[in-house]
């Protein structure tokens, strides 16, 4: 079935967000064409609205409406330890937890040659800035567990644990909930390796 040229439009576009395939974006089109002319323009003014306000933090590199982003801004945060992750999203994912006090420091990514991405290619610079002005006693890698994670963790450890700052890794293992019999091999040695004493 042909379909009107701005629908398909429609559909095109959505399709391109992350995880939305084109029958989720199909649904999410006549979703569209259904609402209000009132819901579909908030929507619209939503996006733009959003695109045109949200930045980098000066500082960490989290999002931001303005300057800082609300943790940067925050005085009582701790700012002797800073938890380093590779994007914003990141940042959402350890404070809906509640338990880090600290702040945070955003790369843009990570370490990974065959992608051409060095360390000149992320915010290293700015994290070695922030370190160097003697706040900074602590310092938590928390990028993905994978090999340009882990990487990129063992580059800023040689880097910065001369400037006398303590470099942790966050642990890695296996879920709560999780059965061992579906775990990987790399997990489960990942989280022998990360024991803690009860």
């Amino acid at each position: 079935m042909n379909l009107p040229g701005t629908l398909e439009a429609l559909i095109r576009e959505l399709s391109r967000l992350p995880g939305i395939g084109p029958k989720s974006a199909s649904r999410l089109a006549f979703h569209l064409i259904k609402a209000s002319p009132e819901d579909a323009a908030g929507l619209a003014r939503a996006i733009v609205e959003c695109k045109s306000s949200i930045t980098a933090c000066t500082v960490c590199g989290a999002i931001a409406e303005g300057g800082l982003c609300p943790v940067c801004a925050e005085a009582t945060r701790d700012q002797s330890v800073i938890c380093v992750v590779e994007n914003p999203r990141d940042v959402l994912t350890i404070e809906r937890t509640g338990e880090f006090q600290g702040l945070y420091h955003v790369l843009g990514g990570v370490i990974s040659p065959l992608d051409g991405i060095g360390p000149d290619e992320l915010s290293v610079r700015g994290l070695v800035d922030r370190c160097t002005k003697g706040a900074v006693r602590e310092l938590i890698i928390a990028t993905n567990p994978t090999i340009e994670g882990d990487a990129t963790g063992l580059y800023l450890a040689r880097l910065l644990k001369p400037l006398g700052i303590r470099v942790m890794r966050i642990a890695h293992g296996l879920p709560v909930g999780a059965d061992l019999e579906y775990a990987d091999s790399m997990t489960v040695a990942k989280s022998i390796a990360g024991r803690v004493e009860m």
